[in-house]
């Protein structure tokens, strides 16, 4: 398509063009982490993109790191964190009040950070996330992340979690109650034999 203005006699239909077309829209995109290898497991390519309908690609990418400051996994990968800005973009897009308090939100945390939240130090990260705890911006995005960001197959994969008894059948003590790799094995007093099994 072309750039380039067309006259009057030939607007049959209005052209846009590409650039026009793409404005206000945006894309988030990354890749898997060679370490995430559950994830690996999981995903059908190692990249993912998510296609943004109200904020743009460097809201998205501040809203994703803010939200890895309020949850801060270190070794849980983006493509997690990027399910919570999927639903604050989608929230955007139904309400301009909710768009509004996430791009007043991000153009305050770079004048926090000192003009430019993505590049700033995790500490100067933290100390910004910490002073905003309380405001509506940190418990929109906080409360978004406290279900999205937990409550996906991916985070269920990276924390070890097998989903619930109920839909697998046969209830925790017979499958998986036991093999919790991140803590101490318990004592024999403290974890008795199963009933006759």
């Amino acid at each position: 398509m072309s750039e380039h203005p067309v006259s009057l006699g030939a607007l049959a239909q209005p052209r846009v063009s590409r650039r026009a077309f793409l404005k206000g829209s945006g894309l988030l995109v990354g890749t898997l982490w060679a370490s995430s290898s559950v994830l690996l497991a999981l995903a059908p390519s190692p990249s993912w993109a998510l296609e943004l309908k109200s904020l743009d690609q460097a809201s998205a990418t501040a809203l994703l790191q803010f939200c890895r400051r309020i949850f801060p996994h270190d070794k849980l990968d983006d493509a997690v964190y990027a399910l919570v800005v999927k639903e604050l973009d989608e929230a955007a897009a139904k309400s301009a009040e909710t768009r509004t308090l996430l791009t007043e939100g991000v153009a305050g945390l770079n004048r926090a950070a000192g003009g430019n939240w993505a590049a700033a130090l995790v500490e100067k990260k933290d100390a910004v996330t910490a002073s905003l705890a309380g405001t509506p911006f940190f418990r929109k995005v906080q409360g978004t992340a406290v279900v999205a960001l937990y409550n996906n197959e991916l985070a269920f994969a990276h924390f070890g979690y097998e989903g619930n008894a109920f839909q697998h059948g046969g209830g925790y003590l017979m499958r998986g109650f036991n093999d919790l790799k991140w803590l101490p094995n318990p004592t024999v007093q403290a974890s008795p034999a199963a009933f006759g099994v």
